[in-house]
This record gives structure tokens, C-alpha cells and sequence, in this order.
């Protein structure tokens, strides 16, 4: 009798000491066949037990936020896994590529700290006035002394990735951006759009790409792919300088920073905001890309609008956090 344990996309059955060893008894070659092959589904009932996706609860908290807002495009992903647990016009979501604003820099932040590329103790003095090539790109942040890079990251400081921008090499952005699975399909839907990016070839279109304004488009998918990347990497990479500085620079930014919205639903989550116009209006869009629980990230959450503002969209994301099942992730003492 072959038995094949089943597969969950929330937990690993070896975290589990009592799963762990019910499982080394159902392997060991001195039990009895038919003993094992109840040990081992003794296993698989008590690990499918312990770590259902709970994907229906997951579906009614992004229906609740939609509710309020139609309009938006929102992706749940599980970080395990990669697979969507809920969303809100899939299909949508899958097809629109706009410029992703502000949502890039924590994903070029921490690979070019990570690389020794830059060095997140530098300060930037901000005059709030940022001009790019005829790119109006002032902040909104309150005035404040030169950020350092956490400070820069909670407060989504133009003026601090300007610099950052203009220190990257020929078609080093490219590089750093196409690991993230930024750049490509995801496979999680069908008929994707494909991100539209242009290698830079100035100082000007270095800020102006890595400021998520022009020479490149992404789709809510991709972004979502990209940010569970970046959850990924944290997750390995815990105590580097590159990771506890992009941890502490979201947390804050969800928390008090220009994602706070994200923090009415009440929980702590590690989030960034974009604000950016469409290719050929002056409208703006709106993003927020979260991973939730802060402590323990488990999901990617991804909000786009078509007609608004980051803020907009992390108050969307507070209202799905409101509801989510976020205690089934949390850590236990």
C-alpha cells in the first residue's frame, strides 16, 4: 500500500516535532507495512489538518474591501507557495501594465545594499522641489533633516532614490530588477501582459525609471511576484544590513509613513505605496504591495487603482486586513 503525503502551501510538516517523528516511525523498515502505512496517514490527516490554506476566508475579506472599491485590482499571494489565495478582477489585473511609481524602491534598496553597492547610513538632504526632466516629482513628507535610507524608505523620499539613481552603471537597473520577476510572466493567470522596460541610457532616465515614472510598466501580478521575492529573500537573509534595514523601512512607512493607511485595519503590516500618471493622461494611479503579518510574513498583498493614489490604495489594503484571517499566521510562544 503506497501512500503519498499531501502537499500544503502554508506550512512544512518538519516544524512540527510530533509530525516529524510520527513521520521518521512510518519510515523506519522494522514496522510492520500495514502499521506504517497507518502512521503515515495518521501524518498526512494531522499536517492537512494543521495547515489549510484558508483561501474562502481570504476571497471574503478582498470582497469586502472591493466592495468599496470596484474599480481596484487586488492579488492575495501565498509566500509558501506563489499560488493567489483570493483576488478581485483577476483577469484585470493580469492585463493592466502601468508605471509602478514608488513601489520600486525597496526592491532596488535591498539588492544594492545586499551587493555593497550602497551604503544605507548615507544621508540625502530633501528640498521637497525634485525636477527630472521636466518630471514635477516633489515630496510629500513632512520637512525633515537628510534621511538615511530607512528614513528615506519610510517617508518614500524622492529626493534620497534620485540619488540612489544616479549612481547605477549602464543597464545595472535592468539587472538588479529581473531576478525580483519583476520583468516576465508569472504564470498566474492567463493572457498576461508582459512588463515593459527600457534599459535607461541617461542620468535622467536612470531616476526617472527607478522612481517608477517612465520607461517602465508593470502588471499588479508581476509586482506581487516581485515583493514575494523580496518576502523570500528577508526571510533568508534575516540579519543582513540589507534585509533589516528594508524590514524596518516598510514597517515604518505601513505604520506612520506614507503607507500608514494600510495600518487601519489593524495590523502590522510591511508595506509601500506608488503614485504615478498613465502613459498618456495626468491622471495618477494608485498602489500598495504589502507582506502581512509584519512579524511573520505569510502573503503578498497587491492593490491597484486605476484612478487615485498610493494612499488610496493602502486604505483599500487596510480595509482587507480589517477582515483577513491574519491570526492563523501569526507566531506562537
Amino acid at each position: 500500500m503506497r501512500v503519498r503525503l499531501q502537499s500544503c502551501v502554508a506550512a512544512d510538516y518538519t516544524r512540527s516535532p510530533a509530525l516529524k517523528l510520527l513521520a521518521q516511525i512510518g519510515h523506519t523498515s522494522g514496522v510492520h507495512g500495514i502499521l506504517r502505512s497507518l502512521v503515515i496517514l495518521a501524518v498526512s490527516g494531522a499536517f492537512s489538518a494543521s495547515c489549510q490554506t484558508p483561501a474562502p476566508a481570504w476571497q471574503s475579506a478582498v470582497d469586502r474591501a472591493a466592495r468599496q472599491s470596484p474599480d481596484a485590482r487586488i492579488v492575495v499571494l501565498d509566500i509558501a507557495s506563489g499560488r493567489p489565495l483570493a483576488s478581485h478582477d483577476l483577469a484585470d489585473a493580469a492585463r493592466t501594465a502601468a508605471a509602478p511609481g514608488s513601489t520600486l524602491k525597496p526592491l532596488v534598496l535591498y539588492s544594492l545594499i545586499r551587493a555593497g553597492r550602497w551604503n544605507p547610513a548615507n544621508r540625502v538632504a530633501c528640498n521637497r522641489q525634485l525636477v527630472v526632466a521636466g518630471h514635477r516629482l516633489a515630496c510629500t513628507h513632512p520637512a525633515a533633516p537628510p534621511f538615511d535610507a530607512q528614513e528615506a524608505l519610510t517617508w518614500s523620499c524622492n529626493s534620497y532614490f534620485a540619488a540612489v539613481a544616479r549612481t547605477l552603471q549602464p543597464g545595472e537597473l535592468g539587472r538588479l530588477l529581473r531576478p525580483t520577476g519583476l520583468l516576465g510572466l508569472t504564470g498566474l493567470a492567463p493572457q498576461e501582459a508582459v512588463a515593459e522596460f527600457r534599459e535607461p541610457n541617461s542620468p535622467d532616465s536612470e531616476q526617472l525609471a527607478l522612481l517608477g515614472v517612465d520607461g517602465v510598466r508593470v502588471t499588479p501580478l508581476e509586482l506581487a511576484a516581485a515583493y514575494r521575492w523580496l518576502a523570500l529573500e528577508l526571510a533568508a537573509h534575516p540579519d543582513s544590513n540589507a534585509a533589516q534595514v528594508v524590514r524596518a523601512g516598510l514597517e515604518d512607512s505601513a505604520s506612520f509613513g506614507m503607507a500608514g493607511q494600510a495600518s487601519l485595519g489593524g495590523v502590522a503590516v510591511l508595506g509601500k505605496t506608488g503614485t504615478a500618471e498613465g502613459a498618456s493622461s495626468p491622471r495618477t494611479h494608485g498602489w500598495f504591495v504589502g507582506l502581512a503579518p509584519a512579524e511573520n510574513p505569510q502573503v503578498v498583498i497587491a492593490v491597484f487603482l486605476p484612478a487615485g493614489r498610493g494612499a488610496d490604495a493602502a486604505h483599500v489594503a487596510g480595509e482587507l486586513l480589517a477582515n483577513a484571517p491574519i491570526n492563523a499566521y501569526r507566531k506562537r510562544p
